[in-house]
This record gives C-alpha cells, sequence and structure tokens, in this order.
C-alpha cells in the first residue's frame, strides 16, 4: 500500500542516496518509488546478458537490494563469456584469473515479472572490473561504447527491432523434431503459414493479448503482432527509440516474454533460426536513423534517394559485414537460413523499397529516412546486433565510403558473397583489423575463444545421417 510508511528497505536507500557517488539522485528515486509502489516484491531477480545473448544472474531477496546499489554485488567475469551451454572457456577463466567483477544496476530496467505467481521483479546488471572500468565483454557495454562515439559527435541513433518466431508444440514427435501446432485453417498442413491472416491469429488470441499485456506492465513498446509466412510463425515490432541501450534491452525483455508467456501457454516460443528446413527462418531485423542535436535525421536531405551520409552507412555497413557477420549469425544453425531463393539475404546488396536485400531504404516521408538491415537472425545477441550495426555505420561515414549501386532485383539473382559457413564466419572476424577498432579487441578475443570452443564440440558429432549413409556402404 504506497500510504504505508517506508519499509526499513526504503529507509535505507533513503540513506544510500545521500552518500552514494555512482548513482545520480533521479536513479535513487526510482528505485525507492519502484520498492515503495511494490511492497509485496520479495525477490529480486539481478541479470547480465551473456555474449550469446543468454540472460544469467541469481535470486536477492528484497532486502538485499542495497548491496547492488551499494555497488557491493559481486558475479565472476565469466559469467558473460559462458559458452551456448553455460559452461567456462578455460582461456577467458585463465586470463582473468576467474576473478569477480562488480555489477551495477541499469537505470530503467527495475520491473516486476508479469507471470510469475511469486511477487518478483527483474534488474539488469552492467558488469564493471573491481577498479570500477567497464568490462569490455559484457555485451552492453560493448554497445555502450559505441553509443558514447555518436554522443561525442553530438548525434543519437534511432533503432527499432522486428522479432520472428516459431511457437512450436511441448512434445517433439518420433524423431526428436520440434511439432507444430495445427490450425483449423491450415490442418496439420506445413506448406503455408496463412501470412497477414487474423482469423488464424485468433486461434492464438489467448497468448498474444497474454504477451501484448506483459509488455504494457512492463513498459516495452511493443508495436505491431503480424502473423508470417511460415505456420506458427509470428513477427513482434517494437517502436523506434532514440537510445540504442532502450532498444537493445527492449529486444531482450520482448524475447523473454515471448518465451515465458508461450510456456505458461502449452508452447515453445523459438527465436533459433532455422528450426526446420523446409519452411524460412527467423530474422531480427533492425531499423536505424541516425538524428543531431535538433532532432535533423541526417539521413534526410529532402530527396526520395536520401543523403550523401546515408550512403557512407550504407557503405560501411556493406563493407564490414564479411567481417562481421558472425555477430548476425552467431551459431552452427544459423548458417541453414542463407541460401540463394530464401528470404534472408547471401550477399551484402541494398536497395530502395526491396525487402529482397540485405541493406533496404524503406520508403515515406523523408525526415523518416532510415535503413533496414535484414541481415540477423533472431538468435543474434540483440545488443551485439545493434553495436554491430552502428559501429559499421559510423565506420562508413568517418571514412566516406561509398556503396555499390543499389539493387532493383530479387534474391534469387544475387550472387552468394557472404560467409556461407560458421566456421569461415569465426575465421573472417578473428582475422579482421576493423573488429577490434570498431568493438574492442578485449571483445573480438573472448567472442572468437567461445565461438572456437562451441565448433570443437559440433566438429566433435557424428550425425544419424552419416550413420545412415555411411556405417554399411562405405
Amino acid at each position: 500500500d504506497p500510504t504505508q510508511p517506508y519499509t526499513p528497505l526504503q529507509q535505507r536507500l533513503q540513506s544510500l542516496r545521500d552518500v552514494s557517488t555512482t548513482m545520480t539522485s533521479q536513479q535513487f528515486a526510482e528505485f525507492e518509488n519502484f520498492m515503495h509502489e511494490n511492497p509485496d516484491i520479495d525477490t529480486i531477480e539481478v541479470l547480465v546478458t551473456d555474449l550469446n545473448g543468454i540472460l544469467r544472474g541469481k535470486w536477492l531477496p528484497r532486502e538485499h537490494l542495497q548491496r547492488v546499489l551499494e555497488g557491493n554485488f559481486k558475479m565472476p567475469l565469466s559469467a558473460v563469456t559462458a559458452d551456448i551451454w553455460g559452461r567456462d572457456v578455460a582461456s577467458l577463466c585463465a586470463q582473468t584469473g576467474d576473478g569477480d567483477g562488480i555489477c551495477r544496476p541499469v537505470a530503467g530496467s527495475l520491473k516486476r515479472i508479469p507471470w510469475l505467481s511469486s511477487p518478483t521483479a527483474q534488474l539488469l546488471l552492467k558488469m564493471t572490473t573491481e577498479d570500477g572500468d567497464p568490462w569490455g565483454c559484457d555485451p552492453r557495454v560493448v554497445l555502450e561504447r559505441v553509443v558514447d562515439r555518436y554522443r561525442a559527435r553530438g548525434w543519437r541513433a534511432v533503432t527499432a527491432a522486428e522479432l520472428e518466431f516459431y511457437l512450436f508444440l511441448e512434445r517433439a514427435d518420433h524423431c526428436g523434431a520440434p511439432q507444430l501446432p495445427a490450425t483449423r485453417s491450415n490442418g496439420h498442413c506445413q506448406i503455408g503459414g496463412q501470412i497477414f491472416n487474423t482469423d488464424t491469429m485468433h486461434e492464438y488470441a489467448e497468448l498474444l493479448h497474454a504477451i501484448r499485456i506483459a509488455c504494457r506492465d512492463m513498459k516495452v513498446p511493443l508495436d505491431t503482432i503480424v502473423k508470417e509466412l511460415s505456420p506458427a510463425q509470428f513477427e513482434l515490432n517494437l517502436q523506434h527509440v532514440d537510445d540504442p541501450l532502450v532498444a537493445a534491452d527492449n529486444a531482450q525483455w520482448l524475447k523473454r516474454t515471448i518465451k515465458h508467456s508461450a510456456q505458461q501457454h502449452g508452447y515453445i516460443a523459438s527465436f533459433m533460426a532455422k528450426p526446420l528446413a523446409h519452411l524460412d527462418g527467423n530474422g531480427l531485423h533492425v531499423h536505424a536513423s541516425i538524428v543531431d542535436t535538433n532532432g535533423h535525421n541526417l539521413f534526410d536531405d529532402g530527396t526520395p534517394e536520401g543523403s550523401q551520409i546515408l550512403r557512407n552507412a550504407v557503405a560501411g555497413l556493406q563493407q564490414t559485414m564479411a567481417e562481421t557477420f558472425l555477430l548476425y549469425a552467431p551459431h552452427i544453425n544459423s548458417y541453414r537460413r542463407f541460401k540463394s531463393g530464401s528470404h534472408a539475404p547471401v550477399a551484402p546488396t541494398w536497395g530502395y523499397e526491396n525487402r529482397d536485400v540485405a541493406l533496404r531504404i524503406p520508403n515515406g516521408d523523408h525526415n523518416a529516412r532510415r535503413i533496414e538491415c535484414r541481415v540477423a537472425g533472431a538468435d543474434a545477441n540483440p545488443y551485439l546486433a545493434l553495436a554491430t550495426i552502428l559501429a559499421s555505420m559510423l565506420w562508413g561515414i568517418e571514412h566516406q565510403r561509398q556503396p555499390s549501386e543499389p539493387q532493383t532485383t530479387g534474391y534469387t539473382e544475387q550472387k552468394p558473397s557472404l560467409p556461407r559457413h560458421w566456421f569461415e564466419a569465426l575465421q573472417n572476424f578473428e582475422q579482421s583489423t576493423r573488429i577490434g577498432e570498431m568493438l574492442g579487441e578485449d571483445f573480438q578475443r573472448a567472442y572468437g575463444a567461445i565461438k572456437q570452443a562451441e565448433q570443437h564440440e559440433f566438429e566433435g558429432l557424428i550425425s544419424a545421417m552419416e550413420h545412415d549413409t555411411y556405417l554399411v556402404l562405405s
């Protein structure tokens, strides 16, 4: 009851406000108000995002939130450098001595978790070293460094994400493959998914409304919900914001909300890039533009073609894409999404109002001129995807790079020129001299080591298909 006197924790927060040098009065007010307005919260879930985009953290009793605000909450620096299975990567642990980092609270991220029956809140953290320096292997720090370079120019990057995902039944088929739910419109047919069909969406209305309401309660700016091309495939779009860190936080919260809401309704929500070979993959499309201190869109020069800065940014994305591709396609499965004739780009092409290219310039008002990067899979880490896009754009602007001619033909006519395999993408990433400049050398080494460890595991596997093909005949 907000009319009741402050609890001891809230009194402690008030006293911390008077002595802290690491948090602003506005940030303290945020925590005070939240705890005052949510007296039933008994657990705080404190979370960092690792380099694979997975949330990792701890549950804290309500009264221990002060440890986080005081700067006394620690987790191993290696918490953000685990492999996809949540295991330590030996070389990275050796590099840090598996020492602790200080976890700082992210302003605006303390939110009630609406789908849990036990009153619980979640709080995002940013990792720093014991000396207080931002930990360069924290993906939020990687993005923050890029954003700071924009701020130094007096610019703000405006971004919005679109996420695609599938819904599967909790049970697999007899071969262990994920099983699509049937619909009244398609039955068990898996040929088409009734794109833009709102009647089909009504069959999932209870779940979709639960996602929408949870986003509203968590102040995640959900925009549209769309029935996508394949069966049980959907796309959810976020509204654009002028802080890429907030945009990435929103994408991370949205993925978590979708997954947990789906679980409560008996589904698995999968952002796997290519969960089924015969159906379309899941993408993460990012819209990006740049505004100056006056709010003017630097991509707009009053013409339909857009400004020279727009073309420089497109060129930066094009000319770094082969090196940064591992960040758009981080897993072995990611590369099954890219093939000629699919809806995923296989070359760093661009064009106006053309969804068959990697970099689309949408039509519309000139003051809304932007780039839609259609390369990343939904399995990409949203912090690293945004950092890569914005850093590549800035590299092209700073070096005044020029793009190729805009593409007018479709993806079926593109000659593949981006990495087609995970191993090739890692090689490009590790050998790049620009990745360290754009995103940090410490990050480049750590991310490369994680992907090396994951590739080693997959290289050691022998598939059932190999046994079926070669066991007798070879």
